[in-house]
């Protein structure tokens, strides 16, 4: 005898016909990725010091940070500089355009750290980091390749695990939850850094998942119903795993959404990506995959379908 929860997101039995819309869900997927993509070559990503090189200096303050007063400072012994609070009131971190030579770039670090230090008595520099541009180059191409490398291994599980057709709807439902979270940054000008790779890493591994749930089921009712054409059986493995579905997006939403909003600096912004990956993960497992799925594998998967009265749609 299973075990069912006394709080269901969704009645039990529905029979939703998301394959009605699976048109709608396709076309709205494309335009968005296509316009993430634009977005991405103009204006482009807010790179982070990781994939554009620069200097980044954590400055701490007796109080609140005047950002006033730290910007004139720091323009009289650099010129220009951006501020960003980090963490608390108090914390600022600053950055500068990286020196073309090692020794510049210590030469224009101890300026700003002496102008600081002197100008705003009690403030401190705690930390310093410079990233020169062939190392951002690199760290940029192996970002790149991680998300690469990871999409094809899901090709290759999936592949082995299911059928040929699952494995092409999962990657090509993947590389548009990817696209979207990437327009995600643009828009918002979170910086685009390895913290924000490693949540578009997150966001994949937390999607296949999503996705391997519902195929799972779909390959259980593919044996268990033998003739029952795939819009039918696809309809039917949506609805009967939407209850797991929507509870396990709602438990890590609800989970995200505190470091989000009070996380600081440090790791709002990979909490606010990891919720919108949430979002874009789970619509897509039932109104990108399954289409793609039924698309693929109609005249393959269910050959011996008899024939059923149809809705438009």
């Amino acid at each position: 005898m299973f075990y069912r929860p006394s709080f269901r997101l969704v009645r039990d039995n529905t029979k939703i016909n998301f394959m009605k819309g699976r048109h709608a869900g396709l076309i709205v997927s494309a335009v968005l990725s296509l316009a993430s993509l634009i977005l991405f070559f103009y204006p482009g990503p807010n790179l982070g010091i990781d994939f554009r090189g620069g200097i980044v200096m954590e400055v701490r303050t007796p109080g609140p940070a005047d950002f006033g007063k730290l910007r004139t400072l720091i323009g009289s012994a650099h010129g220009e500089g951006g501020l960003q609070r980090f963490g608390d009131d108090s914390t600022v971190a600053v950055k500068l355009d990286l020196q073309k030579s090692e020794a510049e770039t210590q030469a224009l670090t101890n300026r700003v750290r002496q102008s600081i230090e002197q100008g705003m008595p009690g403030a401190r520099v705690v930390r310093t980091d410079a990233v020169g541009a062939s190392v951002s180059e690199e760290l940029f191409r192996n970002g790149l390749l991680a998300l690469g490398i990871s999409l094809l291994m899901i090709l290759v599980y999936i592949w082995f695990r299911f059928e040929w057709q699952f494995a092409i709807g999962a990657v090509v439902t993947l590389i548009l939850d990817v696209t979207k979270a990437v327009g995600f940054l643009v828009i918002t000008r979170l910086e685009f850094d390895l913290v924000m790779v490693a949540a578009i890493l997150t966001i994949i591994g937390y999607s296949t998942n999503d996705k391997v749930v519902v195929y799972d089921r779909m390959r259980e009712n593919l044996r268990k119903y033998k003739t029952m054409p795939l819009r039918q059986l696809i309809d039917l493995s949506i609805n009967e795993t939407l209850n797991r579905t929507l509870g396990t997006s709602c438990t890590i939403f609800l989970s995200a959404l505190p470091l989000a909003l009070f996380g600081g600096t440090s790791i709002s912004g990979f909490a606010w990506v990891m919720l919108f990956g949430i979002v874009v993960g789970t619509s897509s497992s039932i109104f990108i995959a399954a289409p793609i799925l039924l698309f693929l594998g109609e005249n393959r998967l269910r050959r011996d379908a008899q024939p059923v009265p149809t809705t438009a749609g």
